[in-house]
């Protein structure tokens, strides 16, 4: 009798059991905190099995302290912005202040937006904010940014175009 030929190991089960407990400890010594370091872990490993790619890392660890890497910074850069959200909350009178319900969907909505302008090229992103936070007109984010009123046109529909894409999302 001859013995059956044993299924292919599953790549994603494969690369927890031999990795997880490595990154989660090294998380932990990143962010000296177990439980951020546990939800990060976590992330990481979602993010390798949606992107497909497990079968095909060669070296498990540098490629998952990447990934982990930039979900730090992602939670890092989420804490700073709600951090400045709720102190300039914090300003307001007490009858002005929105709801606990409302300062959820305005943080994310603040997130969302800056994933957006994080993910446009410097210049795009400068005029959007020239444009949207201080107000100033196309000749004055040309003059500041150095550019024709061609190029501000141009990167305010990119911006705006991301901005459009992330509300229908």
């Amino acid at each position: 009798m001859t013995a059956s030929p044993s299924p292919p190991a599953d790549p994603v089960r494969t690369l927890y059991v031999e990795h997880h407990s490595w990154l989660q400890t090294w998380l932990r010594g990143k962010l000296g905190n177990t439980f951020e370091a546990a939800d990060i872990a976590h992330d990481t490993f979602v993010n390798v099995i949606s992107s497909g790619m497990a079968a095909r890392i060669e070296q498990p660890r540098p490629f998952l302290a990447t990934v982990a890497k930039r979900l730090v910074i992602g939670h890092y850069r989420r804490r700073v912005l709600e951090r400045a959200y709720l102190d300039a909350l914090a300003l307001l009178p007490e009858d002005l202040a929105p709801s606990p319900e409302e300062r959820v969907i305005a943080i994310e909505s603040l997130q969302a937006v800056d994933q957006v302008l994080d993910a446009l090229a410097p210049k795009a992103r400068e005029a959007f904010l020239l444009a949207h936070l201080e107000g100033l007109s196309y000749a004055a984010i040309a003059e500041r940014l150095g550019v024709s009123m061609t190029s501000v046109k141009r990167y305010l529909m990119q911006a705006h175009r991301q901005c459009f894409l992330l509300a229908l999302a």
